[in-house]
């Protein structure tokens, strides 16, 4: 029995083949001829899947929202294609391998497709309910290992840290350079991929550390606590800064629990189930300890993670009260400052920053947590700026966690349709509100557009400044004026 979606083969397993209908492709499940072996069910680990799948009316509504539908138009590559596979996995049709699992892991994650579904579809629980299974299922070696790697470093702020040292070191003493001349389109492609994301951070951003408690500037008007996460926390340092300085002007005091690593998300979104809720636990604990139970978060990864602690330790008896009122509680910094800025009491004043913004939608924003206008509301507030929308706004740029170090390839598709919607667009700025994106956009804009976090201009109009990131990116193009640079009287200290 053969599983496949173009003619490519498998050991085991029912046939997936496509027919074009129209200008789509249907996916068709059969399970071969009279003695043909039935493949096990799905293992544990995978309670009321079956439910959720049976949910989907095929109508097609989720195509147009799906990336990887839009890249090769390929029903397997869709949301209800892929909703298909596991149904034939369920009922032992076809094994959870093979090209199965390679239609699975080309998924990004990026829910587009939950809000697109009129019939209320729960991808996103049947994709977080699959993930683990695949992982069960096994991958060939080279992946299995290289997953590994980016697990024994990434979630973890002290590695991420010392690898941040050691490609500072890379860069300063020439050796990126001599490696890409002499290996070139040789170097592995996981390796060329992350020799091109990690950013140049500054030697200044790594050593310096955040406080442990930013007082408010002025009366308080709310105590709350900062979540840094692992990668964030080494690499946009910066981000995190601009962030304390922002809550702190609008007058909250905010407490960055010192005990906190990764919140879990990199390792929920991958499968990595076992992982994700001891993280979590880690967290919670963190903060508990910090007396804070309003957690503000700067990237839309995180945020959607911490949103779901409640779903995710609902069976663990010591942390299923606490997972659900830290949840309650998540608020992405865009929501806080856009509530904050309805409420009674002294705002602090914004100055003019005459810049033309493209805002990106970061997936776990806009489609998991349902954080659209928010970020733009903060963003217009800021005198003198244009908030420009792109094309395609909910088309994720293909970043999704790990997804552009284990598929590289849709990933770049992806980053580069982006990159050309923000290049299109003709602005001086992209925001978005992810590391991962931020990564991203800088890797396929490179350098051609400024990429910031919202919060970064917010906090330079607080200043009365431009964002140095985009003032590097304006001395490439001295024909576009630069606002007033003299602090303002409002400024936070």
């Amino acid at each position: 029995m053969v599983v496949s979606d173009a003619g490519e083969s498998d050991a085991g397993g029912g046939a997936v083949s496509g027919t074009v209908a129209g200008s789509a492709r249907v996916a068709e499940v059969s399970v071969g001829g009279p003695g043909t072996a039935r493949h096990p069910s799905l293992p544990r680990g995978a309670p009321g899947l079956a439910e959720l799948l049976a949910d989907c009316v095929h109508c097609g509504f989720c195509l147009p929202a799906c990336p990887t539908y839009l890249l090769w138009g390929e029903e397997p590559d869709s949301p209800r294609g892929r909703i298909d596979l596991l149904r034939a996995v369920t009922k032992g049709e076809v094994p959870l391998a093979g090209a199965v699992a390679r239609h699975l892991d080309a998924c990004l994650g990026c829910l587009a497709c939950v809000p697109a579904c009129p019939s209320g579809v729960r991808y996103d629980q049947i994709i977080e309910r699959a993930r683990p299974l695949v992982e069960i299922a096994g991958r060939p070696l080279p992946a299995r290992l290289w997953r590994e790697a980016i697990f024994r470093v990434f979630p973890y702020p002290r590695r991420v840290r010392a690898a941040a040292f050691a490609a500072w070191a890379y860069r300063r003493s020439g050796a990126q350079g001599l490696l890409r001349s002499r290996l070139g389109d040789r170097l592995p492609e996981p390796l060329a991929t992350l020799d091109r994301l990690v950013p140049p951070t500054p030697l200044s951003d790594l050593v310096r550390r955040l406080p442990e408690h930013r007082p408010a500037d002025g009366v308080e008007r709310r105590r709350v606590g900062l979540l840094t996460g692992c990668v964030a926390s080494v690499f946009f340092s910066h981000v995190h800064r601009a962030t304390l300085d922002v809550l702190a002007a609008e007058g909250c005091a905010v407490v960055v629990p010192r005990g906190q690593g990764c919140c879990g998300a990199l390792a929920l979104h991958a499968g990595q189930d076992d992982l994700a809720r001891a993280e979590a636990r880690a967290t919670i604990d963190a903060f508990t300890a910090a007396g804070v139970d309003t957690v503000v978060v700067n990237a839309a990864g995180c945020g959607s993670t911490v949103k779901e602690y409640g779903a995710l330790l609902a069976d663990d008896p010591d942390y299923a009260a606490r997972a659900a009122a830290l949840a309650a509680g998540a608020l992405d910094v865009t929501e806080l400052l856009a509530a904050l800025a309805q409420s009674p009491g002294r705002h602090p004043e914004r100055r003019a920053i005459p810049l033309r913004v493209a805002y990106h939608d970061a997936c776990h924003l806009a489609h998991a947590q349902g954080v659209r206008d928010e970020p733009r509301r903060v963003l217009s507030a800021i005198p003198g700026l244009e908030l420009v929308e792109l094309a395609e706004p909910g088309v994720c740029c293909g970043s999704a966690g790990i997804y552009n170090l284990v598929q590289p390839g849709p990933a770049a598709e992806l980053g580069e349709r982006k990159a050309a919607a923000v290049t299109a667009a003709g602005v001086d700025v992209v925001a978005t509100a992810n590391p991962g994106c931020l990564l991203q956009l800088e890797r396929y804009l490179d350098g051609a557009v400024p990429v910031v976090h919202p919060v970064e201009l917010v906090e330079a109009s607080l200043r009365g400044v431009v964002p140095s990131a985009v003032r590097a990116g304006r001395s490439k193009r001295p024909g576009l004026p630069l606002p007033n640079t003299a602090p303002s009287p409002h400024a936070p200290h």
